[in-house]
């Protein structure tokens, strides 16, 4: 089964938590505080691997959780930190955020890397709290807690060369005799319903990856056919090569068969009309198609390039193999197009308010909420089991504004204040 779109949730690993303890050897007086950090939590990392060509394996496997790094130990010790989680991925694969739209990697080369999920950091021990004023702190932190995400994985395919055109007028055939690859071939419309990917190499010894794409139809654009789900497939070719019933055999007109194909590509966006575009006339041992070759040529005019070929005889292909070629020489790579149309937008850094990292709001209950990304991290970071760590955390609120927040809210004392699935009374 041929995979390209999956949606999978990952989890990079928490750090460790840091550690409260203090040196009790013989003849050490004082001793002071030696509680370890935590471990550093695992990444989750996605790394192309060129023996892959579908997203099959994230079919049955969309949870994606790392390790978590070790807790701090006494003496000073660190904790280990987690090894990364590798995620192999097919070339080509795209990686967005499910949520916001935003893309987070284009991987392409192999063995290219991208971290996806950052792992927490550990937890500092109570080492790292001791001043002058509290020599001996009974603080420790628990390990940040890894970046969760959902992603969409989206395969759009490593192809020098797209065969496009409507279906049954030949493509599977022409790539079977271009190339070792073996499409399924049949008489009826649809018979290739996934992209077919082959190596094609010309007598002079250079070479190209040629992907045969599903057929397209009137509409494919909206989402009709198959066209659309395998339209992202020809944004990362160079050359088009658009094969063309000229016989007309099912009763098409071949020249509107070339129009409201390439409407379709320019409808699903604009930038693929910038490729160059290799017009093959296929199907000309068939009688009626050199008239029909006359009247499309005319149409067309001279600026479009068209070959007569017929895939089953072999006639013609040998010139239009030299001519994709040489096309190829000449013809950039493009840009990846992105689902909004324009090509991956510049980072502008501009100064902004910082945000309050956090939200107050009520339930029906009245009692007082607090969310925001900031303050539920510094509250899964604190070990309320010692009394230090919990003024700790209060200061912390107090710092941020929470305090003050509350009581514009009207807050008062005795009110009670929830953080996460947590209940807390405000004392004022």
């Amino acid at each position: 089964m041929f995979v390209d779109q999956v949606k999978i949730y990952l989890k990079a690993g928490d750090g460790g938590n840091g550690m409260v303890a203090f040196r009790r050897e013989k003849y050490v007086p004082d001793g002071g505080p030696a509680g370890g950090d935590g471990g550093k939590g695992a990444n989750v990392i996605f790394e192309v691997e060129e023996g892959l060509r579908t997203l099959m394996d994230f079919r049955y496997n969309r949870h994606f959780k790392a390790p978590r790094g070790e807790h701090g130990m006494s003496k000073g010790m660190h904790g280990k930190k987690a090894n990364d989680m590798i995620v192999k991925v097919p070339p080509g694969t795209v990686v967005t955020d499910a949520n916001t739209g935003e893309t987070i990697a284009d991987l392409v080369h192999h063995q290219q890397q991208a971290i996806i999920a950052k792992g927490g950091r550990g937890g500092r021990g109570n080492t790292r709290f001791a001043t002058p004023a509290n020599p001996a702190p009974e603080i420790a932190e628990n390990g940040e807690p890894g970046e969760e995400r959902e992603v969409t994985l989206e395969l759009k395919v490593l192809a020098d060369v797209g065969l496009v055109g409507f279906p049954s007028v030949g493509k599977s055939t022409f790539l079977s005799i271009v190339s070792a690859a073996k499409p399924k071939i049949a008489e009826y419309h649809f018979t290739t319903i996934t992209p077919n990917l082959g190596v094609v190499a010309v007598e002079d010894g250079r070479s190209f990856v040629m992907a045969d794409l599903p057929g397209l139809i009137e509409g494919a654009h909206e989402g009709i056919g198959l066209g659309h789900q395998f339209l992202r497939h020809i944004e990362r070719t160079r050359v088009i090569l658009h094969v063309i019933d000229m016989s007309g055999m099912e009763g098409r007109d071949p020249y509107d068969d070339f129009v409201k194909i390439n409407d379709e590509l320019n409808q699903y966006n604009m930038r693929l009309m910038e490729r160059p575009q290799i017009v093959l006339a296929n199907k000309m041992d068939i009688p009626g198609a050199e008239e029909n070759l006359e009247i499309f040529k005319e149409k067309v005019g001279e600026d479009v390039k068209v070959f007569p070929i017929s895939a089953i005889s072999r006639q013609g292909i040998r010139e239009v193999l030299f001519t994709t070629a040489d096309t190829l020489e000449v013809t950039p790579e493009f840009p990846l197009i992105h689902d909004d149309g324009g090509e991956q937008q510049r980072v502008l850094y501009k100064h902004e308010k910082e945000d309050a990292g956090f939200y107050i709001t009520r339930d029906p209950a009245g009692t007082f909420v607090i969310n925001g990304p900031k303050i539920e991290k510094l509250f899964k970071m604190t070990d309320f089991s010692r009394e230090e760590a919990t003024k700790r955390f209060a200061r912390q609120m107090r710092t941020l504004g929470v305090d003050q927040a509350l009581r514009d809210r009207g807050a008062e004392h005795g009110d009670v204040v929830r953080i996460l699935k947590y209940e807390f009374e405000f004392i004022d």
